[in-house]
């Protein structure tokens, strides 16, 4: 199985310089190859460009420019055209299965975060002083830059790769291991109904609470956002040191809340997948879920809208989003198949409306968004509860109907 590691890299001024350079000219390489792509097509030939024929032109762009794309590895060059390919890739299959296809876009230098090292060894070499008690890593062009690796690396190094995340920089490491111990059997299932009042219940009758961590800093993230709107807008190299430092305590307070959720996450997933053999949850569509409701013309005045609820759906969207749903799934996942336990997503109709004791299914069952009540055999329970134990009843039997 393949495991990610994030360290957090501790590089001199001048490391930090070269690393933003190297950001820097790699968001170029990105952006002029999209050009390239753009003009081509453009073109009264309508000429298609491919990777290959993009990564055929390296050679000549480093020697044309030494001082610049000359100085960085080679193979990492590669994976940034290779990035843009998979966004192309990405952008014809969502024309061709009809979903909205959102054309690639150039990226500025502040929205360019990542360069992949796609093997260790080729432009990068992890623990490259192996005799320094101080874990380092060699990027070309940048040198040795310390790491805080506060835990062992396990397995073959695959691939490395450096980001920025404001102003700190992490190295990332995929290796290679061998399909860990499942966990001992605890003969113990289980179903979740995602919620917003409550983060999780389960089937068992138990309920994780909802952190609101968005919701919690919103009051800093507003005087934070004020102030930085009162600067004009311009690039980073023309910023003031007190327009950077509004910049930055936006980004500190965004990155904190993104780091409590997924700390959240992980606990909860981690709980989960201790506890029980078999988790089922509700196949969830959360980028429907949090759209904005479609604008509603009225037929008596042309140039005029009808209430739609767009300022009651977007709080509800914002509760959503804060939640993190779709990362705590995804993590859940991750752990389930280290942990050798299964998870299972299961359609999310009627869970919430269909009564465990008599099976009878109806919009009046569920009163309010905590209470349910069976208007046929009169059975009374929390409705999250009944959400949760009718997805485990779903995925046991599609558990059952589909035996591994």
């Amino acid at each position: 199985m393949i495991r990610a590691y994030k360290f957090l890299l501790r590089p001199t001024v001048r490391q930090a310089q070269a690393l933003s350079e190297m950001l820097r000219d790699h968001c170029s390489l990105y952006n002029g190859a999209l050009q390239e792509r753009r003009d081509a097509y453009r073109h009264p030939s309508k000429t298609s460009v491919r990777y290959g024929d993009q990564s055929a032109q390296l050679k000549e762009i480093r020697a044309f420019d030494p001082e610049r794309q000359g100085r960085w590895s080679f193979s990492s060059q590669q994976a940034t055209l290779r990035r843009l390919d998979k966004a192309f890739a990405a952008f014809f299959r969502r024309v061709t299965s009809g979903d909205t296809p959102g054309y690639p876009r150039f990226r500025g230098v502040s929205w360019f975060d990542t360069v992949d090292f796609p093997r260790d060894g080729d432009g990068c070499r992890w623990d490259s002083t192996p005799h320094d008690p101080t874990t380092r890593v060699r990027f070309q062009g940048v040198g040795h830059v310390k790491v805080n690796q506060h835990r062992p690396v396990a397995g073959h190094i695959k691939t490395v790769s450096v980001k920025r995340e404001g102003r700190k920089w992490f190295v990332v490491l995929t290796a290679e291991q061998d399909q860990p111990e499942p966990l001992p059997a605890t003969g113990s299932v289980a179903g979740i109904d995602l919620g917003i009042a409550n983060f999780l219940a389960d089937s068992n009758g138990e309920f994780v609470p909802n952190p609101r961590h968005g919701r919690k800093a919103a009051a800093k993230l507003d005087t934070a956002q004020q102030a930085l709107s009162r600067f004009p807008r311009c690039k980073a190299k023309d910023r003031t040191a007190n327009h950077q430092r509004a910049v930055d305590k936006v980004a500190q307070l965004h990155g904190k809340v993104r780091r409590q959720r997924l700390d959240h996450a992980h606990k909860t997933a981690l709980g989960l997948v201790r506890a029980h053999d078999v988790i089922a949850h509700e196949d969830l569509k959360i980028r429907n879920m949090s759209k904005t409701p479609a604008p509603k013309p009225d037929p008596d005045r042309p140039g005029t809208f009808l209430p739609n609820g767009a300022a009651a759906k977007a709080g509800l969207n914002t509760s959503v989003n804060d939640a993190g749903w779709g990362v705590f799934l995804t993590i859940l996942h991750a752990k389930a198949e280290s942990a050798g336990r299964e998870v299972i997503a299961v359609n999310p109709r009627n869970t919430s409306r269909t009564c465990p004791e008599c099976g009878h299914t109806a919009k009046e069952n569920r009163l309010t968004q905590e209470k349910f009540h069976c208007v046929s055999c009169g059975h009374h329970a929390h409705a999250d509860t009944v959400g949760a134990i009718n997805v485990l009843r779903a995925g046991l039997a599609r558990r059952d109907a589909n035996p591994a």
